[in-house]
This record gives structure tokens, sequence and C-alpha cells, in this order.
């Protein structure tokens, strides 16, 4: 990359895509209006990503949608970047939602506070005694395929590729967001039937370090981050999921003052990764 130019972002998002509570197009036209302000930014959509991505410093990929519909371009586009030694951000080496759900049994199985998991037969056994249980693909997103089944339909399940977790109890879900390894917002859920109805959240030092310990697990030493957790009646917090592709941000539920903050972070989060 030239000193002597600005540098050159492809704009990785599907502005058309349609999410239940959310507008992905909305987040993302405002914050390239932004991003406009630092670097030369052109658009694309998901699938137009492997054969542009040549011409410029780095590829940001952001509210590009769930991979599903387009796992095989998808997996293209990855090949072709770690190949070419590509910029992508969030950097291509995410351990947890980047690769599909397979982090959560195994944190689970390691003792950490997450949604206790699994995706084997022989480990049903390892699960709390639960009424009802949530079964989802091990390569979902967005809930696609998410159902809630009773105990007596688990001797079925539990085939590898798919996760069974004890349908929990809890008051509210949160989410904490980080750029880079800097703790940035947080947000959540007072209705627990209404998961994107988000309002601010303060953060406690306890809440902070559960967070933390996640970010620092997942080794992504550039790029954005959201925890994602449920609030147990007992206090407690447990990961839900750990978003580390293309986490959408919520920023509508942000006073300006966050908004901007956030931006600033996410700028300088840029330049340091195009520098490094």
């Amino acid at each position: 990359m030239s000193a002597a130019r600005r540098p050159r972002l492809l704009y990785v998002t599907d502005l058309a895509y349609e999410a239940r509570g959310r507008r992905y197009g909305d987040e993302d036209v405002l914050l390239t209006s932004r991003l406009r302000a630092h670097f030369d930014l052109a658009l694309c959509h998901p699938l137009d990503a492997a054969a542009l991505m040549d011409a410029f410093d780095g590829v940001v990929v952001r509210n590009s949608g769930p991979v599903l519909g387009h796992r095989k371009e998808y997996e293209a586009f990855r090949a072709r970047a770690l190949a070419a030694g590509t910029r992508v951000y969030n950097p291509l080496t995410g351990r947890a939602d980047m690769a599909g759900k397979q982090y959560l049994p195994d944190l689970s199985a390691q003792g950490f506070p997450v949604v206790p998991t699994v995706d084997r037969a022989e480990d049903l056994h390892r699960l709390p005694a639960a009424d009802r249980y949530v079964v989802k693909p091990k390569l979902g997103a967005d809930s696609i395929g998410l159902r809630v089944v009773a105990a007596d339909a688990l001797p079925d399940l539990g085939d590898g590729a798919t996760l069974v977790q004890p349908l929990v109890d809890f008051e509210h879900e949160v989410s904490f967001y980080f750029v880079d390894h800097d703790y940035q917002y947080a947000l959540y859920a007072p209705d627990p039937e209404r998961r994107w109805r988000l309002e601010p959240y303060d953060a406690t030092v306890a809440d902070l370090e559960f967070a933390r310990r996640f970010v620092e697990w997942n080794g992504l030493a550039h790029g954005i981050q959201r925890v994602d957790a449920c609030r147990t009646r007992d206090g407690g917090l447990l990961l839900v999921e750990l978003e580390d592709l293309n986490p959408y941000l919520s920023l509508d539920a942000l006073d300006d003052t966050r908004r901007d903050a956030f931006v600033t972070a996410f700028v300088r989060s840029l330049h340091r990764f195009l520098a490094d």
C-alpha cells in the first residue's frame, strides 16, 4: 500500500438482506458514510467479493447476512483470500461463529460459562435435566433450523451436526461489543420475547470480566466481536454466542456520543489492521 494515497477498502454488505428486528442496510449506510472520510471505499454484495478484492488494500466483511445461503461462494472467497494473503476484517482466524458452532460444545466440555451444549448422543447425559431442550444445526445462523423439543426426543439427537442445549430460563439477554480487545458498549433486551428490542446496559466489572474471557479466548488481534449472553435467574451469565464474523451492532440503540465513539474506535482499528 502506497503511503501517498488513502487506503482502499472493499466493504462487503448485503444492503437488501431482511433480518427480523434488524436493519442491516441502514447500519451499513451509516458506517460507510463515516468511513469515507478516512478511506477510499467501495461497497459490494458478498457474492461479488472474491472477484473484486484484489484491487483493494483490505476487505471489510460487515452485514453480509448468513453465509448459509451462499456457503460454496463464501468458502471460495475465504480460500482465495487466505491463499493471496488478502487482509480481511475481521481476520479469518476467528475460532467462534466464523468457524461454525463447534466452539459451544468444546467450551462447555472445558467448563467455560456457556449454555450447556453437546453435539453427540453419547454426551447427552452431560446436560442438566430440563423439560424442554433447544436443538439447532451446528452450521446454523439467525435461528434457522432451531427447534424446541421435549426430553423424550433427545435419544434421536446428537448426530455430530446438531447442537443440543437445555432451554434456559433467563431474565434477559445482554450483548457486549468490542473493537479489537477494547470494550465499547453493552445492550440488553429487557423482554426475553423481543430479542432485538435493545436498550443501553451499564456493564459491571464482573460482566466485563465474563465477556473479556471469551474475547481473549478467541485471539483476534483486530476486529469487531459481539459477546451474547443470558442472565440466569441466579444472576449469573452464560454465553449464548460469540459473533466474530459479521456481528450486527445495533447502532440505532445508541446515543450520538456512544455511536461516535464506536465509529472512532472502528476507524482506528482499521488503520492499525492495514498497517500491521
